[in-house]
C-alpha cells in the first residue's frame, strides 16, 4: 500500500473554515475525468455555433489561423495556470483573484483581477441566460409548427432563469458534476449535428467566400468583431482554478497531474467539435452564413429541434459553472471583509448571504436580457477580449 503525505497546510483557522464553506473549496475529492467535462462545459459554448458567421468576416486563411492558433496558446495560457495553481508550499490557489494577489500585492491584485473576471463570469451568463431563451423558444416554435401561440422570448428567458433557481441549492462545485457530464454531452451532441447537418445540405448555389462588407470600415469592425467571437468561444480560463482546487492534492501526487489530463481530454473535445463546424459551417454557407449556424439550417425539422434542446441543456450547465465562481468571487471580495467580523457575525453573514446573493445575480441577468433580447449579441468583443488577452 502506497502512502501519501497530506499537504503542508499553512491556513489559518479562519481562512480554513472560509474555504470549508465556500462552495468551490468545501470539497475536493473531485477525479480527472470531473475536470475533462468541467473544462468542456466551461468552453464549447454555444458560441461555437457563431464560428461559421467568425469565419465568413475573416476569410479562409485568416480565419482558419486565427482558430487554430488560438487553440495552441490558449492550451499554452491553461497549463500555465494548471502548474501555478501550486506553486507556492503549503498553498493553493483556488480562486484567480488569489493568484492576482500573489503576483500583484493584497490589494493591487484584487483591483486588476476581479474586475475583469467578474466582466467575463457576468458578460457570459447574460449571454447564457439570452441563448437559453432564445434556443428554448425556437425548439418550441419548430415542434409547435406555428399551430402553437405565439409567446415572447423573454418568457422564455425567465423559464431558463427559473431552472437555476432550483440549481443554487446545490452545495458546491462537485455537486453540480451531474450537470456538467451532461451539458458537456450535450455540446459535444450539437456541435455534431451542426457540422453534420450542414454537410448533408451540401454546398449552397452561388455560394461567396469574400467579405460582406464593401466599406474599409465595415471589414474593419467585422475582422475585429470576428476576434472577439473566436476569444469568446474559447473562454473558460477563469474558473480553471477553481475547477483545480475540487481535486485532492498532496506533495506525492499533486493536484496539476489529473487536471492535466483533464484538460488534454477537454482540449481534444474542443478541437473536435470547433473546427469541423466552423470549416464546413463556412465552405457551405459561404458569407450567408447566420451568425447561429442552426438559423441557417432549417431541415430537417426535428433534427434542429432536438439540436436546439441540447443548447439549452448545455447552457444550464455551463451557467452554474460560471455562476457558482462568481459568487464565490463577490462573497470573498465585494460585499464583506472576514476579517473586521466577529465570530458569530462571521457565520450569520455567512449563512444569510450566499443564497440570496445568487438569487439576485440569477434575478439581474434574467431581467437585463428581459429587457434587451439583443445584447448577447454584442458582448463577444468585450467579454472575448478580457477572457483571452487581459489575463492568461
Amino acid at each position: 500500500m502506497t502512502l501519501t503525505t497530506p499537504l503542508v497546510d499553512n491556513r489559518s483557522e479562519r481562512e480554513r473554515a472560509i474555504d470549508e464553506w465556500l462552495p468551490v473549496t468545501s470539497s475536493r475529492n473531485a477525479k480527472w475525468w470531473y475536470s475533462a467535462f468541467h473544462n468542456v462545459t466551461a468552453m464549447v459554448g454555444a458560441g461555437v455555433l457563431s464560428l461559421p458567421y467568425a469565419m465568413s468576416q475573416l476569410g479562409w486563411g485568416p480565419g482558419v489561423s486565427v482558430l487554430v492558433i488560438s487553440w495552441v496558446v490558449t492550451l499554452y495560457t491553461l497549463w500555465q495556470m494548471v502548474e501555478m495553481h501550486e506553486m507556492v508550499p503549503g498553498k493553493r490557489f483556488d480562486r484567480y483573484h488569489e493568484l492576482g494577489q500573489h503576483a500583484f500585492g493584497e490589494k493591487l491584485g484584487l483591483y486588476i483581477v476581479v474586475p475583469q473576471q467578474l466582466i467575463v463570469e457576468v458578460g457570459v451568463n447574460i449571454v447564457y441566460m439570452v441563448t437559453g431563451g432564445t434556443s428554448l423558444k425556437k425548439f418550441h416554435d419548430l415542434v409547435c409548427n406555428d399551430s402553437c401561440k405565439d409567446i415572447r422570448l423573454s418568457y422564455f428567458i425567465m423559464i431558463f432563469a427559473s431552472v437555476h433557481f432550483v440549481l443554487s441549492h446545490l452545495p458546491n462545485f462537485n455537486s453540480i458534476s451531474g450537470v456538467s457530464l451532461a451539458a458537456a454531452v450535450m455540446s459535444l451532441s450539437y456541435s455534431i449535428i451542426a457540422w453534420s447537418a450542414s454537410l448533408a445540405k451540401g454546398v449552397q448555389p452561388n455560394v461567396q467566400y469574400g467579405y460582406k462588407s464593401s466599406t474599409t470600415a465595415g471589414k474593419v469592425f467585422s475582422f475585429f468583431s470576428a476576434l472577439g467571437d473566436v476569444a469568446f468561444a474559447y473562454a473558460g480560463h477563469n474558473v480553471v482554478l477553481e475547477i483545480q482546487a475540487t481535486i485532492p492534492s498532496t506533495p506525492e501526487k499533486p493536484s496539476k497531474g489529473p487536471m492535466w489530463k483533464g484538460v488534454i481530454v477537454a482540449y481534444i473535445v474542443v478541437a473536435v467539435c470547433y473546427f469541423p463546424v466552423a470549416i464546413i459551417g463556412y465552405w457551405v454557407f459561404g458569407n450567408e452564413v447566420s451568425d447561429n449556424i442552426l438559423i441557417s439550417l432549417e431541415k430537417p425539422t426535428w433534427l434542429i429541434a432536438m439540436a436546439n434542446l441540447f443548447v439549452v441543456i448545455h447552457v444550464i450547465g455551463s451557467y452554474q459553472i460560471y455562476a457558482m465562481p462568481e459568487s464565490v468571487c463577490c462573497i470573498n471580495n465585494v460585499h464583506w471583509d472576514f476579517a473586521s467580523l466577529s465570530s458569530v457575525d462571521f457565520w450569520d453573514s455567512l449563512v444569510d448571504l450566499h443564497l440570496p446573493q445568487q438569487h439576485i445575480f440569477y434575478l439581474a441577468s434574467c431581467g437585463l436580457q428581459s429587457i434587451n433580447q439583443t445584447s448577447g449579441a454584442y458582448l463577444g468583443l468585450p467579454t472575448g477580449c478580457v477572457s483571452y488577452s487581459g489575463l492568461p
